[in-house]
């Protein structure tokens, strides 16, 4: 067993990068625990293992004291120094105990050892690897769904994406292949746990990132998104280059280009959106398809007030209050909008008082209780920015 042990030592240092050392401790702390528990002994004993030879030996060590009051680790001077002259009070004295049928036992904890310590290195393995993908996209193959989770093979491990973390109304069948954004690596006791996420608006700008030359140059620049999972999604692009249309970059040829992230997150729409350092002409542009008429802000409070023709009012809140909450989140601003009807009836009222907002029109990230729009006015979007 000696010189297999130090064999499998050597060839696992070169294979899995296993410092010999660092094992041999480890199965020199194991084997002391083995030591007292088959021995049933109460003393304290030192396990050296030969780095060279693999042999294995067991040293009792006693505390060198004037009066002993425990046998099992202490031994007197007087004792101590029939044995050695040299010996002084508070010394440690060793002496050999390795029993004879110690060699089956020291085999069975070494193996037990090199094994775990095998299985953690694996695992450290993979998670120094993932650790470094957190905020990024990986793919992964759909492996089973259980309660709501997806469970996915990454290849060397398995992750999950979470129930709150899935695109509502989206199917995951067996041996499909998805990207996927990273959360978060957590490290437990079964190995690296890799949580993923398809609802994370950081999966739309990576996916933008991959599929646009110009973004992954930095020559285009995505400033903020906006997400609602499966339903549609906001997009804020900017470019220092007066040459690069940042929106037409991220369309792409024929489109192109956004078909492939809307074909990736199951049809969910995107609007890609020019951003302007001016918050105004932000917020106009994040209210698309809408036309805006005016726009005021308050850049102390983040609020902002908006007026839109009133053919328009429907369409710049959008379907259940999605297109202005979309929009509040992208600019992070909070939205009031009003038709030009009624900010009239406002500046023309008998009572000179201000009308206040109703609340289908007041908009910020919370959700908006509004006349949902009919027919095809919601979609009525330049083609060229919306798929």
């Amino acid at each position: 067993m000696n010189s297999e042990l130090i064999e499998a030592l050597n060839q696992l240092e070169e294979e899995k990068g296993i410092k010999k050392d660092v094992l041999i401790e480890a199965i020199e702390t194991a084997l002391i625990a083995a030591y007292k528990r088959n021995y049933n002994s109460a003393e304290n004993v030192r396990v050296s293992v030969d780095e060279e030879n693999g042999q294995i030996h067991v040293y009792s060590q006693k505390t060198v004291v004037d009066d002993v009051i425990n046998d099992a680790l202490e031994i007197s001077l007087e004792d101590a120094q029939k044995i050695n002259v040299l010996y002084e009070t508070g010394d440690v004295l060793e002496t050999e105990v390795t029993p004879k049928t110690f060699g089956r036992i020291a085999a069975q904890t070494a193996k037990q050892v090199i094994v775990q310590r095998i299985r953690e290195a694996e695992r450290s393995v993979v998670y120094d690897r993932y650790i470094e993908k957190e905020n990024e996209i990986i793919t992964g193959t759909v492996n089973r769904v259980e309660r709501g989770s997806v469970y996915l093979d990454l290849g060397r491990t398995e992750g999950v994406i979470k129930p709150s973390e899935v695109i509502p109304g989206e199917r995951y069948e067996q041996g499909m292949r998805i990207k996927v954004y990273v959360l978060e690596v957590r490290r437990t006791s079964k190995g690296p746990q890799i949580i993923t996420s398809r609802s994370h608006p950081g999966l739309v700008r990576r996916l933008f990132e991959l599929e646009v030359p110009e973004i992954a140059q930095n020559s285009v620049v995505i400033k903020s998104v906006a997400r609602e999972a499966g339903q549609r999604s906001k997009i804020a692009v900017y470019s220092e280059n007066a040459n690069i249309d940042p929106v037409g970059a991220c369309v792409g040829p024929r489109g192109q280009r956004i078909q492939r992230v809307v074909n990736e997150l199951g049809g969910e729409r995107i609007d890609v959106i020019p951003w302007s350092m001016d918050s105004m002409e932000f917020i106009s542009n994040a209210l698309r398809p809408a036309k805006v008429v005016l726009v005021q802000t308050n850049e102390d409070d983040r609020e902002a007030k908006v007026v839109v023709p009133d053919s328009q009012l429907s369409l710049a809140i959008g379907k259940e209050g999605q297109n202005a909450r979309l929009a509040a989140k992208l600019t992070n601003f909070k939205i009031d909008i009003k038709s030009q009807s009624q900010m009239m009836d406002t500046v023309f009222s008998d009572e000179g008082d201000d009308i206040s907002l109703d609340d289908d029109v007041t908009l910020d990230t919370a959700d908006i209780d509004a006349d949902p729009v009919s027919g095809d006015d919601m979609f009525d979007l330049p083609e060229d920015l919306t798929f």
